[in-house]
């Protein structure tokens, strides 16, 4: 069986990519480049012992993307690619709707046209606002807060239509909590361009000398010790939910929304003691002022992809540290010196 990954060259697809192969599946990467290095695709082959067909293309180019499924038998797609910082997403919101929504319109067509109705989308916990109250559940009402967010809510908008209008589609919507960790072999894992966006990359890149200190933002939540507390999930069970996905879709039909995370919240504070414990290093850290559009507590209910996908986490988040240090204390500039 054949799987097309889109943006399979990054964090998560790359990862999720290993376990295709590791299964045996066929993958077909497409990836740009914009959030990801080329470096990422050789250590999947040194990780796996496999190889994989890859294409450099952007999806909004429809002729490139189209010789992909020419030239290819495509059984189904895991849709990774997209723009995907959120404080960006803010000062150029054209290019994020423009990027994401029309690459999406672009993908599904060609899918359309060469009869591979069967997709895994990397949607985001980002599509539940800041007015529900954790841990959150499938059927609540949505809402975003920023143009990143709103690409993932309208994206699974134009999916569920797509299924509406033919019912022979079969879609996965994966709403990611806060993915962090690196594969066990430290060869792959977080790499973010520039400043990270995230917490954990920030912690390691502190750790490893690259940043000063951490900032945490905010500590007069109403949490157990004021941080704002995230549901952490390691990479690795996040692209096991994929695997299990593209299980779901190639049996059933449907657009189905389904949670990946752990079902329990740490604070930023937790996740810094957690580190220091499980790598014996400092991070030191300041306390500033709260982000806006920030919320104090967001967990999930993942309930729904055990009764339905048969998944759970499995990592806790003493293994998530160890492994995302061991990545960045190899890789001290991500893949950059490789």
């Amino acid at each position: 069986m054949t799987i097309l990954v889109t943006g399979g060259a990054g964090y998560i697809g790359s990862h999720t990519v290993v376990q295709l192969l590791e299964a045996d599946y066929e993958v077909i990467i497409v990836d740009d480049f914009s959030n990801s290095k080329p470096e990422s695709l050789k250590r999947i082959k040194e990780i796996t012992g496999k190889d994989f067909k890859f294409y450099e293309v952007n999806l909004l180019n429809e002729k490139a993307l189209e010789e992909v499924f020419e030239e290819n038998k495509i059984d189904a797609v895991i849709h990774f690619a997209g723009l995907k910082a959120v404080g960006e997403s803010v000062s150029i919101p054209m290019k994020y709707y423009h990027n994401n929504i029309t690459g999406t319109l672009i993908l599904t067509k060609l899918m359309e046209k060469y009869d591979v109705k069967k997709m895994v989308f990397s949607s985001s916990a980002t599509v539940y606002g800041m007015n529900n109250i954790s841990p959150l559940t499938e059927d609540l009402p949505l809402s975003t807060t920023n143009p990143y967010g709103s690409t993932k809510l309208m994206i699974e908008q134009i999916l569920r239509d797509i299924y509406v209008s033919d019912s022979s589609w079969s879609i996965a919507l994966l709403r990611y909590f806060n993915p962090i960790g690196a594969h066990e072999s430290g060869r792959i894992g977080e790499d973010p361009n520039g400043i990270p966006n995230n917490l954990m990359p920030y912690i390691t890149q502190v750790a490893v000398g690259k940043r000063k200190e951490l900032a945490v933002f905010g500590d007069d939540y109403d949490t157990h010790d004021g941080t704002g507390v995230r549901d952490y999930i390691h990479v690795v069970d996040l692209a096991a939910g994929h695997m299990k996905a593209v299980e779901k879709v190639m049996k059933d039909t449907g657009a189905n929304a389904y949670n990946l995370g752990t079902g329990t919240g740490y604070s930023v504070l937790d996740v810094v003691k957690n580190f220091e414990k499980a790598t014996n290093v400092k991070v030191p850290y300041t306390i500033a002022d709260r982000r806006p559009g920030d919320i104090g507590a967001c967990f999930s209910d993942a309930t729904k992809a055990y009764n339905e996908l048969g998944w759970k986490a499995e990592k806790n988040l003493e293994q998530m540290c160890e492994d995302a240090w061991r990545w960045q204390s190899n890789n001290p500039n991500g893949y950059e010196n490789a």
